[in-house]
């Protein structure tokens, strides 16, 4: 490196990688022979490089999910829902998401904190791109949250799986009966299910009592019985690391998170794989690029596995 007035010049070996002008955010590197050169007063080159590798992450996510088509003729909109304990941030995540495609933090979706669940209805929420754009293919379906008791509290896990299999309508309240004459009684495979998330506070992983956990599992038997993937959400990842809450861009690299996710991945039984972490717009006005791109994963995850529940169908000879 050297320093020649207002100029910094790193030598590197270009040789094999670049043959052309390089736009790295709002900075213009100038290809010299084998030199970079840039403005001393300016971030490091590899700083420069993470933000521009993180912007274009963020563009490539939100291409994939602007122009995502489902893998069946039958179905244009796969439904996502989610399923969680009180206050760990189904209806935040929504919110958030939304955020993320406004440039702005919206609450459309009523959260809060406590002992009794928010969400009293069964509710389909649309993402559109954007104010007044267009509706996004996808919708992401709320319910009431999980007690962990054994007493009829909170959503009971029948009528989780009534929702699963689409005999609820929008804006149908808890409990549940065949006898309501707005029960689907034969459900179309657009009213069913097709990827279900299990969201999970990451803070508090190691207070998830027996009682949640054994509805958990009987919802998740039913799934893998009916062919419907699941996922699991760690939401308040700020909360659980005190080394993301300062920085977040260390969300891959923190050893503890990887603990506490790997330690989820053991009580549910579910794969590494399968765990998204994520942090909800819940404490803050702005949106940040940061939180964008975990949501924006978080959710390619979810259409993903959508597709492969239209896959599975498909060779089951459910869907066309």
């Amino acid at each position: 490196r050297q320093t020649s007035g207002h100029y910094a010049k790193i030598y590197v070996d270009l040789s094999s990688c670049f043959k052309h002008k390089l736009l790295i955010g709002n900075m213009s590197l100038i290809l010299k022979g084998k030199s970079l050169e840039f403005p001393s007063e300016l971030p490091t080159v590899f700083s420069a490089l993470s933000s521009f590798v993180t912007n274009r992450v963020k563009d490539e996510l939100l291409k994939e999910i602007r122009f995502y088509e489902s893998l069946t003729e039958s179905v244009e909109e796969p439904r996502i829902l989610l399923i969680g304990q009180i206050g760990a941030g189904k209806s935040s995540f929504f919110n958030s998401v939304n955020s993320t495609f406004r440039g702005h933090v919206i609450l459309q979706a009523t959260s809060g904190h406590g002992d009794t669940s928010v969400s009293k209805q069964y509710r389909t929420y649309p993402v559109y791109d954007g104010k007044g754009g267009k509706r996004l293919p996808y919708v992401l379906c709320d319910t009431m949250g999980l007690e962990d008791s054994d007493y009829d509290e909170g959503i009971r896990v029948e009528d989780i799986i009534s929702v699963i299999k689409g005999h609820v309508p929008d804006l149908y309240e808890a409990p549940i009966t065949r006898n309501d004459k707005r029960y689907r009684e034969n459900p179309s495979l657009a009213d069913k299910v097709h990827c279900v998330v299990f969201v999970v506070e990451a803070d508090t992983i190691s207070l998830l009592g027996k009682n949640l956990l054994s509805k958990f599992k009987i919802i998740r038997n039913e799934l893998t019985s009916i062919g419907v993937p699941q996922l699991v959400l760690a939401t308040k990842i700020d909360q659980a690391c005190p080394e993301i809450k300062n920085d977040l861009t260390k969300v891959y690299r923190s050893r503890y998170l990887e603990e506490k996710i790997s330690q989820l991945g053991q009580i549910l039984g579910v794969p590494i794989s399968s765990i998204s972490p994520v942090k909800n717009y819940s404490t803050v006005t702005e949106v940040s690029l940061q939180v964008d791109i975990l949501l924006l994963k978080a959710l390619q995850q979810m259409l993903r596995a959508a597709d492969a529940c239209f896959d599975d169908m498909k060779l089951k000879g459910l869907a066309q």
